[in-house]
């Protein structure tokens, strides 16, 4: 029977088989977040309006786009969320084990632009020195910014 199921396969080949394969696997959203430093060493953080009231601080957090490389979610996101112009870094953290939910972080640097807040979502935007982080900041985004691995995000 296996021998015959992947003769079967072989021979369907391209887009048939990724649909199959498509129709049989989970589905996920991917959030990035972005750790973004100034050339003075301090870290970007949003007060975001749509989390919960007593952890509003967060980096910025968004979902990557169908076909969109993860870096280039942390340069979109932040432009979005903020005005500004990022260039992302390394990798620090991917995750899953979430429902529906694959999370990755990357560094990033700042490059340019003028601080324009997306009144929607973002509250407030203020730069801070890793030692110096606000109450109300997500525990993950902390570990993060000190070079952990963080938990759960915000996004």
């Amino acid at each position: 029977m296996k021998k015959i199921i992947a003769r079967l396969w072989r021979s369907i080949r391209g887009p048939a088989q990724w649909r199959i394969l498509w129709f049989a696997h989970a589905k996920f959203m991917v959030g990035v977040t972005g750790v973004v430093r100034d050339d003075e060493g301090r870290v970007l953080l949003l007060k975001h309006r749509m989390w919960a009231p007593e952890r509003p601080w967060g980096l910025p957090t968004g979902y990557a786009l169908k076909g969109e490389e993860f870096p280039r979610t942390v340069v979109r996101e932040v432009k979005e969320e903020t005005g500004l112009d990022v260039e992302a870094g390394r990798l620090v953290r991917l995750k899953s084990g979430y429902r529906l939910r694959v999370e990755v972080a990357y560094e990033a640097r700042l490059v340019g632009g003028s601080l324009r807040l997306d009144a929607f979502e973002i509250l407030e935007a203020r730069w801070f020195f890793p030692d110096a982080l606000p109450e109300g900041l997500q525990e993950a985004h902390r570990a993060l910014i000190h070079g952990g691995t963080g938990g759960r995000t915000g996004a």
